[in-house]
């Protein structure tokens, strides 16, 4: 098992947060898998055709991604967590444009068996990088992303709170597929047959992303990461949205709570969501409640909003009867 021995210092300096290059990252790796995250299958079949266009007009950017996602791994060189909570997309480019060649080929090799490409010995490999993640972003990730930084925002949310009502152990445990918290200090990171790593004193970050799988990532022997799968789902925003009609009968902001109620939610995770106010969110749960289409339970420390099965029957009305808008409205 990949085993990391984790300090109470680690665990003290621990935080989550969200990455664009991570976002970015896993759009890349779905788009030359073709396995899409939950709730991106229109998004990979919207996208796939000019990711193919693009990557068999250039040898280079062909030969990165079979080199960079293979089976059960992952190269280094796009798996480095991001110095800060600011960070931008730019930023984070930055860094793997900085990159030595020379230190971007040995990221990218996966060992004496597998040699790389002669396309990759390039003298701009990292430059070439960067306009390939760049394209991504641009194209794929970059026109949804204040959506998606919502829902991942809403993760972290979720995590948090799960932190402070059921501790650490509570938090980690598969967090992502093989990973569990064995106590003693000692977290399983995969189940793979690798050596332990000691990791006392590093900064532990914890990055929710669109990913199938996640990964894990370190910059230097002072910072490690674990990029992990989302809970939040990023179904289409056609699906996830209040109907003209109920928004009509509700209002467009009790609507759209109502809409994202399919799970229950805390009042902070649908600020997150939405990016209405605490104060706003709580006075449309509380109509809500009166009108009993949805209720709340207590769960730890956290209040969690549902919707009753009369506001299933609402919602589920109206999607199904939903008719395409009137342009002469």
């Amino acid at each position: 098992m990949g085993i990391w021995r984790i300090g109470t210092d680690s665990l003290a300096r621990s935080r989550f947060t969200v990455s664009a290059l991570a976002e970015t990252v896993a759009a890349l790796k779905s788009l030359h898998t073709g396995i899409a995250a939950p709730g991106q299958r229109d998004w990979l079949a919207a996208h796939t055709p000019g990711y193919r266009e693009r990557v068999a007009a250039d040898p280079f950017a062909r030969a990165l991604v079979r080199a960079a996602f293979r089976p059960r791994w992952m190269a280094d060189l796009l798996t480095r967590p991001p110095a800060g909570p600011d960070e931008t997309i730019a930023d984070e480019l930055a860094r793997i444009r900085a990159t030595p060649p020379g230190t971007a080929r040995a990221d990218l090799a996966g060992g004496p068996d597998a040699p790389l490409p002669a396309e990759l010995a390039a003298p701009d490999l990292p430059e070439r990088t960067v306009e390939l993640l760049g394209w991504i972003w641009t194209r794929t990730v970059e026109p949804d992303w204040s959506r998606r930084r919502r829902i991942l925002e809403a993760d972290i949310v979720s995590r948090t709170q799960q932190l402070s009502s059921g501790g650490w152990a509570a938090t980690l445990d598969r967090m992502r597929p093989g990973m569990r918290w064995l106590g003693d200090g000692r977290l399983q990171v995969n189940p793979y047959d690798l050596p332990a790593e000691d990791l006392t004193g590093a900064e532990l970050l914890f990055i929710p992303s669109t990913t199938h799988r996640g990964w894990l990532g370190s910059a230097g022997p002072d910072r490690h990461a674990v990029f992990y799968p989302c809970t939040g789902s990023l179904a289409d925003p056609a699906d996830r949205q209040p109907t003209r009609a109920l928004s009509r009968l509700l209002g467009p902001v009790r609507a759209g709570i109502l809409t994202l109620l399919e799970t229950p939610k805390s009042p902070t995770q649908l600020v997150a969501l939405t990016g209405h106010g605490y104060g706003s969110v709580g006075g449309h749960l509380q109509v809500l409640l009166d009108a009993q289409l949805v209720r709340r339970r207590r769960s730890g420390r956290s209040v969690l909003y549902f919707r009753t099965p009369g506001g299933d029957l609402l919602v589920g009305a109206q999607h199904r009867d939903a008719a395409p808008p009137d342009p002469d409205e």
